[in-house]
């Protein structure tokens, strides 16, 4: 439980995997394109449409591989749509953490070692190892709905027997804070818009996401992946795989607070 970043992040960035076997294993077949699509409008204009749901709870089972011993977490996650996503964590029965994203920053807090985390979203974007990530970003991500900036000029939209595969025509150039982050960025969508895999290549480092969408259902006219797996290569390789296990439409009561005597402790 020491890496709380790694943690935390896994509960509130998505809502569903699979064990690495299954993933695997249902991960989408290689993609052959082939010409490109003049007439993308509708295309567009799909992918980037918003969530209209009011609120949804998500129960999941979270596996992680980073190289050290994490059991199998159980995670409810909950999301008010444009507003807030909570997340309480288990394991063999006790709580281990709890956090909250909103679009201010995110908070949360680990019983293992007492410590807790409040700070804006460069916390997720150094974990992602990339610099975009706001709050509706994040929300995008774990909804499986398109999560990068997306500018119908800077990508080539092409066709093929599984869909669609969106890639940048030149380096997308993403400027926060006055710093300008340079990326490649491929994304292959099912022939009904919903996002399957996308690849991120940071050119300032070479370090690469990867996000895996499959299994979606229907659940009260939206729809969710099922299972979603995010691969980071930087140094190391680290992989997030969540099982979903329910969908609820209801509203729950979402609190957090840190225990007396937790110290604050920064994420690198």
């Amino acid at each position: 439980m020491k890496n709380l970043g790694i943690i935390i992040f896994s509960a509130i960035a998505l809502s569903s995997c699979h064990t690495q076997k299954n993933v695997t294993e249902s991960s989408p077949t290689p993609i052959s394109a082939t010409e490109p699509v003049k007439s993308n409008s509708a295309f567009f204009s799909k992918i980037t449409e918003k969530s209209t749901f009011e609120q949804v709870k998500i129960n999941s089972k979270i596996n992680i591989e980073n190289g050290s011993f994490i059991p199998t977490l159980n995670a409810t996650i909950y999301i008010e749509n444009g507003q807030k996503t909570w997340m309480n964590l288990t394991a063999l029965f006790i709580n281990v953490a709890r956090g909250i994203a909103t679009p201010e920053g995110v908070k949360a807090y680990e019983s293992y070692n007492k410590t807790y985390i409040d700070s804006d979203f460069s916390y997720l974007n150094n974990l992602l190892k990339v610099d975009f990530i706001d709050y509706q970003a994040l929300q995008n991500l774990i909804l499986g709905k398109t999560f990068i900036p997306i500018n119908d000029r800077d990508f080539e939209l092409t066709q093929n027997a599984q869909g669609y595969t969106l890639s940048s025509k030149n380096n997308i150039k993403i400027n926060v804070d006055s710093k300008t982050t340079e990326y490649t960025v491929k994304s292959d969508y099912s022939s009904d818009f919903n996002l399957a895999k996308v690849t991120l290549n940071n050119l300032s480092n070479q370090d690469q996401l990867e996000v895996y969408y499959n299994n979606w259902e229907n659940f009260e006219g939206n729809s969710f992946p099922k299972n979603v797996k995010i691969i980071i290569k930087a140094k190391k390789t680290d992989q997030i795989l969540i099982e979903n296990t329910k969908f609820d439409f209801s509203k729950i009561a979402t609190p957090y607070s840190v225990p007396n005597n937790y110290k604050k402790t920064a994420i690198k």
